[in-house]
């Protein structure tokens, strides 16, 4: 004989907890959403600087190593440098200095850097289409020292810079006035101009 009854639990959730965790789930997804967003935006922009200046870096050891000048360009569907930044950039040796990679004349393409995302800006000047390693490492050619600006579209106060000296040394920005957004060198605020 069974002294005990069988008592049944039940194993779920009433429709009254089931609104209030819905509602409390939403009231957090409100609230995170837009840090969000701007943590993935400066991740991204974080990523693309480190990538550039890793690629700059590369370029200028390239030049020092091979005792040859090494060019930095988005190339064009005809392998010739344009100032369109936001494009892949190539890294390779211009052997007869014309601006564009000639792999039929024995021109070396030693690295690339994919496209950025199509809304953000990288800007290297509006109208510099290279950048030219010479083989001391110093740049050489009329544009060649400046600042590559990243802009993300939303978020412009999370904008970041690299600045290419004349002695080809690479200086990335910083926040020098403890405001929140990046300054060159100079300390001035970064600031892409519309193109």
């Amino acid at each position: 004989m069974d002294c005990f009854p069988r008592r049944y639990f039940y194993s779920g959730f009433t429709l009254i907890e089931l609104m209030i965790s819905i509602s409390i789930l939403s009231i957090l997804t409100a609230i995170a959403y837009p840090n969000l967003n701007a943590f993935l935006s400066q991740m991204r922009v974080d990523n693309e600087i480190s990538v550039l200046h890793r690629l700059l870096f590369s370029a200028r050891n390239a030049a020092i190593n091979n005792a040859l000048p090494v060019t930095i360009c988005p190339l064009n569907d005809q392998n010739q440098c344009t100032t369109q930044w936001q494009n892949e950039i190539s890294v390779f040796f211009d052997l007869n200095n014309n601006n564009t990679y000639d792999p039929i004349n024995n021109e070396i393409l030693l690295r690339t850097k994919s496209a950025i995302k199509s809304d953000d800006k990288l800007q290297y000047g509006l109208w510099r289409s290279r950048i030219i390693y010479a083989p001391t490492g110093r740049t050489s050619g009329w544009g060649s020292n400046g600042t590559f600006k990243y802009c993300p579209k939303d978020y412009p106060e999370k904008s970041r810079a690299i600045s290419i000296a004349t002695s080809g040394r690479l200086y990335m920005s910083s926040d020098i006035d403890q405001d929140g957004k990046d300054e060159v060198r100079s300390g001035s605020e970064i600031n892409c101009r519309a193109e």
